[in-house]
């Protein structure tokens, strides 16, 4: 990696920061890179259980630097459109759904603006805390474009589709407070990095292969037939009882006392 996204971890918590200040953030062709290569890393590190996502700076992501257009023009090619098998996202949308895949939850702190491509790596967060003076957008109409960093899956169940169509079709801005209406935000902070760190640190203490069950119940669950979903529910549940962290957590608040998992 170069310096576009930078990747740190305290215990069992990692924080990704998008690393282009200056810019406000701004998502140039090695910032796709290695956005996708920080998820694909922190998915290979069994310790970490939650992660931090927040850009540098007074912004968290502007979208997508216009010199991608200008200068790249050879680089947006059917290679960059099609999968980046085992996933089923493409280059550009593996920025925003690499979060979507990573096992452990991701927290995803805004202040300043999340616009465009910005939002939809958001998008990709399991939970997204903004200021009430953020500014957020789906722009990309501005561009005689439709947004496609994963939002048709990352959005689905985040917030009700007219809603969405509205803010696509418009490209408006709207301000952290009506983000939260429309249920593009999970909650409000005066300091949203400092408000992620501690749900990180929270959910970092909770029973790994529960969380990660979870968030696989969540994102898998709720788009199959209600007989694969409760399938789903029953399975996941059998693997957890009886296992060494789920028998910890049960003594451990049996005794009332810290809990001690394993990765």
């Amino acid at each position: 990696m170069s310096d576009r996204v930078t990747v740190s971890t305290d215990g069992h918590v990692a924080e990704v920061m998008l690393n282009r200040p200056d810019k406000h953030n701004a998502i140039d062709m090695q910032m796709f890179a290695e956005l996708g290569e920080a998820g694909d890393r922190l998915a290979a590190e069994p310790a970490i259980r939650a992660v931090v996502l927040h850009g540098a700076g007074d912004n968290f992501c502007a979208g997508i630097d216009v010199g991608v257009f200008d200068d790249n023009t050879a680089s947006i090619g059917p290679n960059s459109m099609t999968p980046q098998d085992p996933s089923p996202a493409n280059f550009f949308q593996r920025a925003a759904y690499v979060w979507r895949e990573l096992p452990v939850p991701v927290i995803c702190a805004i202040s300043g603006v999340a616009f465009g491509g910005g939002l939809q790596i958001a998008l990709g967060a399991d939970l997204r805390y903004a200021r009430p003076d953020s500014r957020l957008s789906i722009m990309e109409i501005k561009w005689g474009l439709i947004p496609d960093m994963a939002i048709s899956a990352t959005a689905r169940h985040v917030m009700p589709v007219d809603k969405l169509k509205e803010l696509a079709y418009s490209g408006r801005v709207v301000d952290g407070k009506e983000a939260l209406q429309l249920g593009l935000l999970t909650a409000l902070h005066e300091d949203p990095l400092m408000a992620a760190r501690e749900m990180a640190a929270e959910i970092a203490g909770k029973s790994p292969e529960a969380v990660a069950a979870m968030k696989k119940l969540f994102n898998s669950g709720w788009d199959l037939p209600e007989s694969e979903s409760l399938a789903l529910e029953a399975a996941l549940q059998s693997r957890l009882m009886g296992s060494e962290n789920q028998l910890e957590a049960a003594q451990a608040n049996l005794n009332k006392r810290s809990p001690e998992f394993k990765d």
